[in-house]
């Protein structure tokens, strides 16, 4: 396994009760490599603070992540820059003991937010990387990304629902038959 490009681990044996604060960024490089791991333009800012408590062999991690990212508008392919402010709750558990690589581990909805460490330490910096990633507008939109989908014949969504509609049928029959 390669290591991830924005690593800040937290030994365990080192957390408690007690809250431990971190608070981290990422350098150019860091920003660079996840930029092209998450194929967006750049990353131009990337931070993090933290408060990790742990309780046994769980961690738990609460915390805000900022970042400003550029990302490609899915119409035109402009740049789009945005700005992300999130807050995260993490929970890192020790890697189940399963009877294969295969098998899969259900969580409970209210479980969604955890991750599965192996070793000594969590992997802080990992998990927020994933947290900006899935907060990241997934179709991103420039302001001129209508008038692009409406060059290339792409319909709105209102449209395709009238033209799909049984009485958009029975309305094109009608004018074929002249009444």
């Amino acid at each position: 396994m390669t290591e991830p490009e924005f690593s800040r681990t937290a030994r365990v044996d080192t957390l408690g009760s007690a809250p431990r604060m971190l608070s981290f960024g990422a350098n150019l490089e860091e920003r660079a490599a996840l930029a092209k791991r998450f194929e967006l333009v750049a990353i131009d800012r990337l931070s993090a603070e933290a408060e990790l408590t742990r309780a046994g062999d769980t961690v738990r991690a609460r915390g805000t992540l900022s970042a400003e990212v550029t990302q490609s508008c899915v119409a035109s392919g402009v740049p789009v820059p945005s700005q992300v402010e999130e807050d995260f709750e993490i929970e890192f558990r020790p890697q189940p003991e399963s009877g294969g690589a295969e098998e899969e581990i259900e969580l409970s909805e209210g479980e969604l937010d955890v991750v599965f460490y192996s070793g000594s330490a969590v992997d802080v910096g990992e998990a927020v990387a994933e947290t900006l990633w899935l907060s990241l507008e997934p179709f991103p939109r420039a302001p001129e990304a209508e008038d692009a989908l409406k060059e290339a014949g792409v319909k709105t969504e209102e449209q395709a629902a009238r033209e799909s509609s049984p009485f958009a049928g029975l309305a094109a029959l009608k004018d074929k038959l002249g009444k």
